[in-house]
């Protein structure tokens, strides 16, 4: 009898490797086994993925750090042809001076996504990797990133995550302001940072850490933004001006579809003096998520007030109010809910999610404020912080005496 037909290695060789890709590192090189014509399949793979799987484990850190520069370095020397993607996820390698001689040889190689994910050190970026300018992709965490004076920025790059670097503020913003193409950006566990982005083709932006002013000034093209903003027990640490900060940070992104912010974002927008309507109308922006809002503090409630008056098709909207009472201000006099907001309409507000509810009259008020001006709203959830059983119900049976221009609106009531 003859030999059955080896119908997987007469395929196409961009649908072997394709193959192969979906495959571990590790498993991709087990396949040279097969037969002889799969013996170098695997060197021509363009995406390296590396991390501690790619080894046997080991309680021993020095046996798997060892293993580990070996099977990369191994690969490495037996590839062949282009790498478009090395990823290297691993707590275990830190400041190894093999981490350089990978990037040299990745920079000869056409990489176009780098991604190096090590453990906590000193990991000083080398300067092979400034030269790298097909980067369309760079995420580095625990690094030290310090770019030579020659440096341009990426003139490719698309993707750009910082998480916990080390490097000046001036050279994020020149890196930002380098990467003409540049259309996600995350950092993260950045301190005491003032930052001025410039980005004009950024669609997505996420930001964590403590920082004291954020400005956006070329970023036309957002369609998303995530913050977490940071900040010591006073609120002077975000920088004091005139300015609104709810119109310097989001008065240029016209193309928003979603906005979330935690922890004092919405402490930040309330600074500055509030210039009665915004200059601009979120006509594309359906979701709205704030967290851990003061809703004692009147700024802060108008900040909740402008952003969903200008957003006209907002569809869906989540609000956590702050469990710990930060910033107090008496809630008599507070008229903000008898000015002419009942006038406005959120003709598409469908969905209205508020959590850690304690009762105060201003959250009531939202909430009230929302059901007489939402037509089409089908759904609120309501889950309260009051542990008083009493206090809790009071507050139930008095939301539900408010009146709904909703037909079809009802409370969904949560218990903590």
């Amino acid at each position: 009898m003859g030999e059955s037909p080896d119908f997987i290695s007469d395929l196409p060789q961009s649908i072997i490797e394709n193959i192969l890709t979906r495959l571990s590192i590790r498993d991709a090189i087990r396949t040279s086994v097969l037969s002889s014509k799969w013996r170098y399949k695997w060197s021509t793979v363009t995406d390296l993925v590396f991390d501690e799987k790619c080894v046997s484990p080991s309680n021993d850190r020095c046996v798997v750090e060892t293993n580990l520069v070996r099977f990369v370095t191994g690969v490495l020397l037996l590839h062949q042809g282009p790498i478009h993607k090395f990823q290297l996820s691993t707590s275990f390698l830190q400041c190894r001076p093999d981490i350089d001689q990978w990037l040299l040889f990745l920079s000869r190689n056409g990489i176009k996504e780098l991604v190096l994910e090590l453990g906590e050190g000193e990991f000083r970026v080398p300067s092979c990797l400034f030269s790298c300018l097909k980067l369309t992709r760079l995420e580095l965490c625990h690094c030290e990133f310090d770019p030579p004076r020659y440096f341009k920025g990426f003139s490719s790059l698309k993707s750009l995550n910082l998480h916990q670097i080390l490097v000046a503020p001036e050279v994020i913003e020149s890196l930002i302001s380098g990467c003409p193409l540049l259309e996600f950006l995350s950092l993260s566990y950045f301190d005491s940072l003032v930052l001025s982005i410039s980005a004009p083709n950024l669609m997505y932006l996420y930001l964590d850490g403590e920082f004291k002013d954020i400005f956006l000034r070329n970023t036309p093209k957002l369609v998303a933004i995530s913050v977490s903003m940071y900040m010591h027990e006073d609120v002077t640490d975000f920088e004091q001006s005139s300015d609104y900060n709810l119109v310097k940070f989001l008065g240029g992104v016209p193309l928003l579809e979603k906005l979330v912010g935690y922890i004092y974002f919405t402490k930040y927008l309330s600074i500055g003096d509030d210039p009665g309507r915004l200059p601009i109308t979120y006509i594309h922006l359906k979701t709205i998520e704030l967290y851990q809002v003061s809703f004692e503090d009147a700024n802060e409630v108008l900040v909740l007030l402008r952003l969903v008056t200008h957003a006209p098709n907002l569809k869906e909207l989540k609000i956590s109010a702050s469990p710990i009472q930060l910033f107090p201000l008496e809630e008599e006099g507070f008229d903000l809910f008898e000015r002419d907001y009942f006038d406005y309409q959120l003709p598409r507000l469908e969905t209205v999610k508020m959590t850690d509810v304690s009762g105060i009259r201003n959250e009531l008020e939202f909430i009230r404020f929302l059901l007489g001006t939402s037509p089409v709203l089908e759904t609120i959830v309501v889950s309260s912080s009051l542990i008083d059983k009493d206090a809790k119900m009071g507050m139930v049976v008095e939301l539900l005496r408010y009146p709904r221009v909703s037909p079809r609106a009802q409370f969904l009531f949560l218990q903590d």
